[in-house]
């Protein structure tokens, strides 16, 4: 029944009524009292009606004015899942929407792009699947760790995409929570670092050819000549251009591109210092120093290490804890690396 039939109802009631007042006449007088007070009830309940017949049209018009707030709040909804939408899709970086367990949820076309893959191939994937096999084992105890953590977290770790060549990269992971502080999934923005490390690179060329020709200059006591040092980079340029830094002030060289090699160096001989790049494939510096302190262990050797890495980011006191006695950044001054050789070596 509409409203307005309702209040038509209403009105014929009282009218009835009326009647009914002006019939009750009619009665003998004792069912005359007894007729009006049956009548006055009556009435009492029409007035009832129709005061939750205003209550009612209160409610109905209040819940109009909420239907046009929620058809508002929805379009809003609506136009801000777009534009997260795109923001995710068409981001420039890998983007990953992953469970607490590293189950990718949802991926962006540059994640596919990344992994060489469709982004949906990598939906219901386990994360772990894309990084480089040797460090699975420790991807999956941060992942473990991450629900005690709140912060956003800053992993730099080897992936390995699809038929393709593994990378260096660094993953910020922001963790997401229920209204009950339980980790209930992670957003995940994958970086490949091989660009900046090319842009490392090529400073370091140029820088090769300005500063060579100043350490050639710099004079430091003689005690450094015949120090014998082991230097370990994959990189080719690195080794060529810290190798000449060294050999300019009597210091010998032996240079290596692996971890394995640097092993195979140790078991001929004994260097006076070790240096060591932290970013390689296979074997990285800090297992390489972990090996090393091993070995010094089983031939009762104590050879002090320098870490030494393209990264601004890395940490100095994660390569100091590994084992490292020293930490320099690559592109630092001739002077700078000579002066942390000869600490190392008890020759400053």
């Amino acid at each position: 029944m509409s409203e307005e039939e309702l209040t038509r109802c209403i009105l014929n009631i009282h009218q009835q009524i009326e009647a009914l007042h002006r019939y009750i006449m009619l009665f003998p007088t004792q069912h005359q009292q007894l007729l009006a007070e049956a009548m006055d009830e009556i009435a009492a309940s029409l007035e009832n009606l129709q005061l939750l017949e205003e209550q009612m049209q209160a409610s109905l018009e209040t819940m109009e004015v909420i239907q046009e707030e929620l058809l508002q709040q929805n379009e809003y909804l609506a136009k801000q899942r777009q534009r997260y939408y795109e923001l995710f899709e068409f981001a420039p970086d890998a983007c990953l929407l992953t469970n607490a367990q590293g189950i990718i949820l949802e991926a962006n076309r540059a994640a596919g792009e990344l992994f060489n893959v469709l982004p949906s191939f990598l939906v219901g994937k386990p994360l772990v699947n894309f990084v480089a096999e040797a460090e699975r084992s420790v991807f999956r105890t941060k992942l473990n760790q991450l629900s005690s953590v709140h912060s956003v977290q800053e992993w730099e770790i080897p992936m390995c995409p699809r038929r393709g060549q593994p990378f260096d990269a660094t993953l910020m992971l922001a963790p997401v929570r229920d209204s009950f502080n339980l980790l209930v999934s992670l957003r995940i923005t994958v970086l490949d670092l091989t660009k900046y490390k090319q842009a490392n690179l090529q400073q370091l060329q140029a820088a090769a050819s300005q500063l060579l020709p100043l350490a050639a200059a710099v004079e430091l006591p003689r005690s450094l000549d015949g120090l014998q040092v082991l230097f370990v980079d994959d990189e080719a340029d690195a080794r060529e251009f810290i190798t000449a830094v060294l050999e300019q002030h009597g210091i010998s060289v032996t240079a290596v591109a692996s971890a394995a090699e640097a092993l195979e160096a140790l078991e001929r001989s004994r260097p006076d210092v070790i240096l060591s790049d932290i970013r390689m494939p296979d074997e990285d510096g800090y297992a390489l120093i972990k090996k090393v302190r091993a070995l010094e262990a089983q031939k009762g050797w104590q050879i002090p290490a320098g870490a030494i890495t393209a990264y601004l980011a890395e940490d100095r006191a994660k390569a100091i804890e590994a084992g490292f006695q020293s930490h320099l950044h690559k592109l630092a001054e001739p002077t700078e690396l000579i002066a942390m050789v000869a600490q190392l070596a008890g020759r400053a």
